[in-house]
């Protein structure tokens, strides 16, 4: 197998994975939408802290798949640029999807 061939093995699924977190994210948003009517409308069974533990998971799943396209395509030509950035970013998500599942464990706790 070439090399090239293998680059855009590489880039198919980093780009999979991209739209995997997305689509994660948005889908938990606009589940978090529909539950915050349901409340509002007609007082269903939801909680606003359920609805914030189950989008807050949501993101932090959706983050761990953007970190996952990022390390792929930080892979293909690593330049010290884009290693310094992809650093950056695994180092924001990470810490935003930690406080992110802390906040959710808190949810836990309260309700």
């Amino acid at each position: 197998m070439q090399l090239p061939v293998v680059f855009d093995i590489i880039n198919f699924f980093a780009l999979i994975l991209g739209v995997a977190g997305a689509v994660l994210i948005i889908y938990g948003g606009i589940r978090a939408i529909v539950k915050v009517l349901f409340i509002e409308i007609r007082r269903g069974a939801y909680t606003y802290n359920v609805v914030r533990r189950e989008l807050t998971d949501k993101i932090v799943f959706g983050l761990e798949f953007l970190i996952a396209a990022d390390i792929l395509t930080t892979l293909i030509g690593p330049t010290q640029e884009e290693l310094i950035n992809l650093a950056v970013v695994v180092v924001i998500r990470t810490i935003l999807g930690y406080f992110l599942a802390k906040e959710a464990a808190e949810f836990d706790l309260q309700g």
